[in-house]
């Protein structure tokens, strides 16, 4: 649990849209980013020292008022002891909630993210760095950028949801997340380890209780208004010579058609390549 360069400067991005106020951390998270490269982020002329955890990094540079941490664990002296496998009773609400790096660890992934809700108040922030491609064996779980978009949906209680990639070998580059339409799915392929990194706003009383995947939902409801159509016409194709024409062509078509790019790339039609240092 940490935060490291792409963490920091998703930090960088939430400040730009709103102060922190009271933090809430997932886990205490340590400071990885090399002292040269936080006096580059800050503008510093000699490097100030942190500490070994984020609470002076916040503090100083992103308006936090105070910063609390939670885990199973006192071994890093956490603020909160708790199980986030379970309920939380949560006594205090935040106005940035980080999970750097934690849930990934947590085996009731459902409740674990209820659970960073509940700690998020209304018009709070919550940040996700979480590992996507490539992480096999790292934690329980490694995270689809889909996930994102349909539980930090305006309907479930959030607005202002982006989701962005990153190659942990390429510091200069995110690849935005187009969410996912019309039964497509956003498929990202890559040969080098990705996180996938989250800001969303919490506006209301928020719901996780309706959460399917968004093309079985395009599927099911294009289903239902296609279905009544369908058997009018079923009979008249089996009757016809079309019929088995039409399924070679069909077959001839797919085996020619071009792949769709799905690679970490510019040529995926789901990603934009950003440069950082313009979103932060």
């Amino acid at each position: 649990m940490g935060i490291e360069i792409h963490g920091l400067n998703l930090l960088k991005f939430a400040r730009s849209k709103q102060a922190f106020g009271r933090v809430a951390t997932i886990g205490r998270q340590e400071l990885f980013v090399p002292k040269d490269k936080l006096k580059h982020a800050f503008n510093l002329k000699k490097y100030t020292k942190y500490g070994v955890y984020c609470e002076e990094l916040l503090i100083r540079h992103f308006a936090a008022t105070v910063v609390e941490s939670f885990d199973n664990s006192d071994f890093e002296h956490a603020t909160h002891i708790t199980d986030m496998n379970k309920p939380l009773a949560v006594q205090n609400r935040y106005d940035t909630v980080i999970d750097y790096g934690s849930l990934e660890h947590i085996y009731n992934i459902h409740q674990a993210l209820k659970n960073v809700s509940e700690l998020c108040s209304v018009d709070g922030q919550i940040l996700h760095v979480l590992p996507a491609n490539n992480f096999c064996g790292h934690g329980f779980w490694q995270f689809s950028p889909e996930l994102f978009f349909t539980l930090y949906s305006e309907p479930n209680g959030y607005k202002e949801t982006e989701v962005f990639l990153a190659d942990l070998t390429n510091e200069q580059f995110w690849y935005q997340v187009r969410e996912p339409r019309d039964g497509e799915r956003a498929s990202v392929t890559s040969s080098t380890p990705l996180f996938v990194l989250v800001r969303t706003r919490r506006t209301k009383v928020f719901s996780h209780e309706n959460v399917q995947q968004s093309d079985y939902v395009f599927a099911w409801k294009r289903n239902q208004i296609s279905s009544l159509n369908i058997s009018k016409f079923k009979g008249l194709v089996k009757r016809t010579a079309f019929g088995p024409f039409a399924r070679i062509a069909n077959w001839k078509w797919k085996r020619n058609a071009p792949p769709t790019p799905t690679a970490l790339s510019s040529e995926n039609p789901h990603l934009i390549k950003i440069a950082v240092s313009s979103l932060v």
